[in-house]
C-alpha cells in the first residue's frame, strides 16, 4: 500500500513521499509543496474535461451587452402616435369625447342641439354675450352715471336690431329706430328706403337682421353671441361707443327637411352720444358715425333685405368664393361702409 493516495486513486511512490518529508523538514527552496485539495479537485476536472477551460475563482463571464429595445419601442409609438393625431384629429377627439366623427352626422346640428359641433356651443345667449366695461368714468359732456347709460342703451340698441324675434322674423325694427337720431339726415334717408327698396347702399341689412319667414326660420330658443362695448371721447366732446358682436343664428328651411345651418354675422357699430349743445340731436338718442358687418351662411347676390341662408345643393353654389373663418374675430373690418364676404366659404360654422 502506498504512503498517500490522491482522490482520484494516483498514488505517489515511497521514494518520493520520503523525498517530500525530508525536504520539507530541511526547508529546501525548491521542496515540492503538497498541493491543496481545491488544487487536486481542479486537476481532476482537467482531465476528466479536457474540451472545457477552467475558469479563474476570482474571474467572472463577461456581462452581455444589453439590448434597448425599451427605449426604441417607446419611440416608435410616440412617433406613430403623432402620426395618427396629424392623420385623424376627428378620432383624437373622438377618443376624448367619446363621439365617433366617422359617421357624416356625427357633428352635423340637431333640433334639440342647433350649436352642435360649433365653437359658439360654449358662447354666452343674447345679451349676456354682449359684454360693456365694468367701470366708467366721466366722458366729455356726459359724468360716469350718464355714460353708464348711454353704453346700456347701445346694448339695447344690439338686442332690438340683432336678437329681436319679431325684427328676425322680418318686421320693422322700431324699437331699434327709435334709438337712432332722427335729425341725422343720411341715416333716416337709409331707413326709409330699405325696406321698400333694398339695394347695395340701402340694405337694412347693414344695421338690422332680418330672415324671410316663407324662406326660413330659426331653430330652438338661444341665440349665441361674443362680442363687446368700448367707449371714447369723440368729436366735440361726444361719447363715441364701438360695439363689435358676432351673432350666430341657427336657421333651416321653412317647410323643408331637418338641413340646419348657422348663419354667422359679426358687426362693427360705432355710435356718438352727441352734446345737444353742439349737434342737433334728441334726447336718448345717438348718430350713426359707421356700420359694417361680415355674413357668412347668408346668401349672395342682389340684395333682399334678407339674410338668404344656402340650403341644399345652393351651400356649395359659388366654390370660387375664398376661405374664411366666421369666428375669426382678431381680424379688423376692412374700409369703407361695409366689409362683406358674402360668398366665401366658412371653414366652419
Amino acid at each position: 500500500m502506498g504512503a498517500g493516495t490522491e482522490p482520484d486513486g494516483s498514488s505517489r511512490s515511497d521514494e518520493e513521499w520520503e523525498r517530500f518529508l525530508r525536504e520539507s523538514v530541511a526547508g529546501t527552496a525548491d521542496a515540492p509543496k503538497e498541493p491543496s485539495a481545491r488544487a487536486r479537485e481542479v486537476a481532476r476536472r482537467l482531465r476528466t474535461e479536457p474540451d472545457r477551460s477552467p475558469e479563474g475563482w476570482r474571474n467572472h463571464p463577461p456581462a452581455r451587452p444589453k439590448r434597448r429595445v425599451g427605449g426604441y419601442v417607446v419611440g416608435l409609438l410616440a412617433v406613430l402616435a403623432l402620426l395618427f393625431v396629424a392623420l385623424a384629429p376627428g378620432r383624437v377627439v373622438d377618443l376624448v369625447t367619446g363621439s365617433d366623427s366617422s359617421r357624416p352626422d356625427a357633428r352635423r346640428p340637431t333640433t334639440a342641439d342647433p350649436f352642435r359641433g360649433s365653437p359658439a356651443a360654449t358662447w354666452a345667449s343674447g345679451a349676456a354675450g354682449i359684454t360693456m366695461p365694468k367701470q366708467t368714468k366721466a366722458v366729455g359732456w356726459m359724468s360716469a352715471a350718464e355714460v353708464q347709460r348711454a353704453l346700456t342703451r347701445s346694448r339695447d340698441f344690439l338686442v332690438a336690431s340683432s336678437l329681436d324675434r319679431g325684427v328676425l322674423r322680418g318686421e320693422r325694427p322700431e324699437k331699434a329706430i327709435a334709438l337712432i337720431n332722427p335729425h341725422q339726415k343720411d341715416v333716416q334717408h337709409l331707413l326709409k328706403t330699405a325696406f321698400r327698396t333694398p339695394g347695395e347702399k340701402s340694405d337694412p341689412l347693414l344695421l338690422f337682421s332680418r330672415f324671410q319667414p316663407s324662406r326660413a326660420h330659426l331653430v330652438g330658443d338661444t341665440l349665441k353671441t361674443r362680442g363687446a362695448l368700448t367707449y371714447e371721447e369723440g368729436e366735440r366732446g361726444a361719447l363715441k361707443v364701438t360695439a363689435d358682436v358676432t351673432f350666430v343664428y341657427p336657421v333651416a328651411r321653412t317647410g323643408g327637411d331637418d338641413d340646419i345651418l348657422r348663419t354667422i354675422i359679426r358687426r362693427e357699430l360705432v355710435l356718438s352720444w352727441d352734446n345737444p349743445d353742439k349737434v342737433s340731436t334728441e334726447p336718448g338718442t345717438f348718430s350713426v358715425i359707421s356700420y359694417k358687418y361680415d355674413m357668412t351662411n347668408g346668401g349672395c347676390g342682389t340684395p333682399t333685405g334678407y339674410f338668404v341662408p344656402p340650403f341644399g345643393p345652393d351651400r356649395h353654389a359659388d366654390e370660387s368664393g375664398k376661405e374664411v373663418d366666421p369666428y375669426d374675430r382678431d381680424t379688423p373690418f376692412g374700409p369703407g361702409e361695409s366689409s362683406k364676404d358674402e360668398c366665401g366659404r366658412a371653414t366652419r360654422s
